[in-house]
């Protein structure tokens, strides 16, 4: 029911870079990256094959998480990259906000994941894969961290387990613990009570891939997806109302 409430933009808007090997995209939330069984809504997949027929998609990204995504225009690209990711050669930064005061200063999560019958990641030490995820703290909030995730694997739900498992799930993640953020909860003679309607700060996964780095044809590759319109007014609503500055 949701995708049908959603305003899908045209791929052309999505694009941060394109050359004649490569395009860089700005995901935006609530698209998925492949075609999902109940068709709702197109998939970047589908948009990207028909804006270019030989597109391929070169990693994806959750549903509601928003970011840079790397397609590849030719078989040749989509290999050198594929390889580079097998090899974890490619570098990605995510931000995530979380609940609470989280310290982290280069700090290694190494937890093996399964992903169980119902689509959800677990910690296995048996039948997971190796996963780590290094997390350094960017900004601290009153109520509320601004995290810097760097993923050296690619596991389902990698750096939403890692960070749940050290007690600081991400915001509006609420399959593996994390809260919806309300603004009753920052601001002052904020009016709540029976007739309140108020509405979370932040309606999905506080989750945003935000740079990628690899290399093509021996040229090195930087590309950054600026936050999408939620994330960045929640960060404004943080900045205005609990701030520690």
């Amino acid at each position: 029911m949701e995708a049908k409430q959603i305003k899908f933009p045209r791929f052309p808007e999505l694009i941060i870079h394109e050359d004649d090997d490569l395009i860089i995209l700005n995901k935006p939330p609530h698209i998925s990256s492949l075609d999902e069984r109940t068709g709702e809504g197109p998939s970047i997949v589908s948009m990207a094959k028909k804006y270019c027929a030989t597109a391929s998609l070169c990693h994806r990204l959750d549903k509601e998480t928003s970011g840079v995504l790397i397609i590849a225009k030719n078989q040749e690209t989509y290999r050198e990259i594929a390889i580079q990711l097998e090899n974890r050669n490619v570098g990605k930064l995510y931000h995530a906000v979380v609940a609470d005061h989280a310290e982290f200063n280069e700090t290694e999560v190494k937890l093996p994941l399964h992903t169980n019958s119902k689509g959800i990641a677990v910690i296995d030490y048996g039948r997971g894969k190796e996963a780590v995820t290094i997390f350094h703290s960017l900004k601290y909030f009153g109520h509320f961290t601004l995290v810097g995730c760097q993923p050296l694997t690619g596991r389902l739900h990698q750096i939403r387990v890692h960070l749940a498992s050290q007690n600081f799930p991400i915001v509006g993640d609420e399959l593996y613990g994390g809260k919806k953020p309300m603004l009753s909860s920052v601001k002052r003679k904020f009016k709540t009570g029976k007739w309140s309607n108020e509405e979370p700060m932040m309606k999905r996964v506080a989750l945003h891939a935000y740079q990628i780095h690899f290399e093509l044809k021996g040229e090195e590759k930087l590309f950054t997806a600026p936050y999408p319109k939620d994330f960045e007014v929640f960060l404004k609503l943080l900045e205005k109302y609990d701030s520690v500055d």
